[in-house]
C-alpha cells in the first residue's frame, strides 16, 4: 500500500519573478500628487512640518530647519542606498507641500516593500489626502512594480493610525514588542499590517469607493 510518505515531493516550477526595478516616479491624483523628494523641497517642508504634534509617534522629532535638513538628507541617502524611495506630498489645489511619505524596507528579490514614514501637516489631515496618497502608492506597488506584499506599521499607542490602516483594507498581522526606541526614549511596540497582491483588487475597490464619496 502506498502512503503519502512514499510519494515524491511535488515538483517546483520557478515563477518568472525578476527583481523589482524601483526608480523615482511622480504619482498624480486629484487631491494630491507625490513628487520624488529633492533638496529643493526643504523650505516647503519646513513651512508645514515643524509642528511637534506631527512627530509624536515618530522615531525622530523635527522642530527646526536643521532637523528637517537632517531628515531630508537621511531620506536621500536611503534612496541612493536603494532602501528607500521618498516622496513629497503636494496639494493639487495649492501646488504646495503638505507632507511626505515613502517606500521603505524594499526587498526587490522578494517583491515586497513597506509604505511608511508618512506625515501630513495638521491642516491636511482628515481631508482625503492620506487616502489618495495610499491609493496611488499601493496601485503603483502592485500594478507597476509587481509587489506580492506591501507592509505598513505604526506605534501600538497610535490608535488613530491603527484605525486608518485598518480602514484602507490592510490586515493586522501582529505586534513587534520592544521594536524601536522613540525620540523621547520610550521603548515602542510596533503593530504590523499587510496587503497582498491577491487582496489588492478588493482593497482598490474599497479605496476608490472612499475617494468617490461612496
Amino acid at each position: 500500500m502506498i502512503t503519502d510518505h512514499d510519494l515524491p515531493p511535488p515538483a517546483y516550477v520557478p515563477q518568472p519573478f525578476p527583481p523589482m526595478v524601483i526608480e523615482p516616479v511622480q504619482l498624480e491624483g486629484r487631491v494630491v500628487r507625490l513628487e520624488p523628494l529633492t533638496r529643493a523641497h526643504l523650505e516647503g517642508l519646513c513651512a508645514v512640518g515643524l509642528d511637534e504634534s506631527i512627530w509624536r509617534y515618530m522615531a525622530a522629532m523635527i522642530r527646526s530647519r536643521a532637523d528637517m535638513h537632517t531628515y531630508l538628507e537621511a531620506a536621500l541617502a536611503g534612496q541612493v542606498a536603494g532602501t528607500l524611495l521618498p516622496f513629497v506630498t503636494v496639494s493639487q489645489a495649492t501646488n504646495q507641500p503638505i507632507g511626505s511619505t515613502r517606500y521603505m524596507a524594499i526587498d526587490r528579490d522578494a517583491h515586497r516593500l513597506e509604505i511608511g514614514g508618512t506625515w501630513l501637516t495638521p491642516a491636511a489631515q482628515r481631508t482625503g489626502a492620506n487616502t489618495e496618497a495610499k491609493y496611488l502608492m499601493l496601485r503603483h506597488a502592485f500594478e507597476t512594480l509587481g509587489c506580492l506584499r506591501v507592509e505598513l506599521k505604526t506605534d501600538a499607542l497610535n490608535s488613530k493610525s491603527r484605525a486608518a490602516i485598518l480602514r484602507i483594507g490592510a490586515r493586522q498581522e501582529g505586534i513587534f514588542r520592544n521594536h524601536m526606541i522613540s525620540h523621547d526614549g520610550r521603548i515602542r511596540h510596533s503593530v504590523y499590517f499587510s496587503i497582498t497582491n491577491d487582496e489588492w483588487g478588493a482593497v482598490k475597490a474599497l479605496l476608490e469607493g472612499f475617494m468617490s464619496g461612496g
